[in-house]
């Protein structure tokens, strides 16, 4: 179950909003195999000049339409599932219109024990969510 958060320059439309959101989903689902319903994303707008994304020296140029990713999951994935969730996000958010150079992602990892899903509960170490098995 990854909790997804999404930042953005303000100025897109609510059905922007939505494609980049869905692109990322979709992504997520076709590699790691997670269900559907596991759709947990929190897209935050900023007004211009909030969001600082220079290129980290690769020699490129990010546009205002940069797309910031952080993306909160269970630990245990392998380095290549890791990279075929990057390529994938990419290319779901190249159909979505933005751009390969304004799409950055961080990936952070916890474990079962780092979540609830509701009234007090590590649900997964109680028994009543299955852990995610890594891919």
């Amino acid at each position: 179950m990854p909790l997804v958060r999404i930042d953005v320059t303000a100025g897109r439309t609510p059905e922007e909003l939505q494609s980049i959101s869905r692109a990322i989903h979709d992504a997520i689902v076709a590699e790691y195999r997670i269900p559907e319903r596991d759709y947990f994303h929190i897209i935050t707008e900023h007004p211009a000049g909030q969001i600082v994304a220079q290129d980290a020296g690769l020699g490129f140029e990010r546009s205002q339409g940069v797309v910031m990713i952080q993306v909160f999951t269970q630990r245990g994935r392998s380095v290549d599932a890791k990279k075929a969730l990057y390529a994938r996000i990419n290319e779901a958010l190249a159909e979505a219109g933005v751009g390969g150079e304004d799409v950055f992602l961080g990936y952070v990892e916890n474990g079962p024990e780092d979540w609830t899903f509701g009234f007090g509960r590590a649900q997964y170490l109680t028994g009543e969510l299955k852990v995610p098995a890594a891919s």
